[in-house]
């Protein structure tokens, strides 16, 4: 608890920077808009347009890597930090968060997995991938919506809920199938729609 204190109050320092945007764009797991997330890392876009079996993965993936936090999360009840050190948050609504146990982050298990996922689907780029994926996790923190621990369990209910996954048919066909799409966007030259320059100097900012 200690660690999770002296972590949440050194990241408290990065409200209304441009890293605290970031957290609030991360904070939005609604499609379209979360499609992009990645794209960055990816160096691709990512869109219901340009590559919708990707598309549909990600959406999927989303739920079987949130949900399989909420077992813990119904046992634990944790208090998030917001509720402790009453600072802002860069959610849009407190009150169902504080309602909503916060160990471990669904949000971390999610951005986990999704690194995960396209890792196996680009390994050239799985650096920047797995980079941007601890990076997701830390903007829960830096949200004030939960504490460095839960984002810690986060990442390894993602990697036990994509190892799952692995066993499932559905999804080793569909990962294939976004596999080949992947691979003909890139053939087109196609590029992230995001301002890729900005996220990575916003990226490299830490409390």
């Amino acid at each position: 608890m200690a660690r999770d204190e002296a972590i949440s109050h050194a990241t408290l320092a990065l409200r209304d920077t441009p890293r605290w945007a970031l957290a609030t764009a991360d904070n939005d797991l609604r499609f379209p808009r979360a499609a992009e997330t990645f794209s960055c890392a990816l160096n691709a876009p990512v869109s219901s347009e340009d590559t919708p079996y990707l598309y549909q993965l990600l959406r999927r993936s989303l739920t079987d890597a949130g949900l399989a936090t909420y077992a813990a999360k119904n046992f634990y009840v944790r208090t998030r930090p917001l509720v402790v050190n009453q600072a802002p948050i860069c959610a849009p609504d407190a009150e169902p968060l504080k309602k909503d146990g916060s160990y471990p982050s669904g949000h971390s298990a999610v951005g986990w997995a999704w690194a995960l996922i396209l890792s196996e689907m680009a390994p050239e780029r799985t650096d920047a991938l797995l980079a941007r994926g601890i990076a997701y996790g830390q903007s829960r923190v830096i949200c004030n919506v939960h504490w460095q621990s839960d984002v810690d369990a986060g990442r390894l209910i993602g990697a036990a809920a994509v190892a799952r996954l692995h066993a499932d048919p559905l999804f080793l066909a569909d990962l294939d199938i976004a596999k080949r799409e992947l691979a003909a966007v890139r053939a087109k030259g196609l590029k992230p729609l995001r301002d890729c320059q900005t996220e990575t100097q916003t990226l490299a900012t830490h409390p």
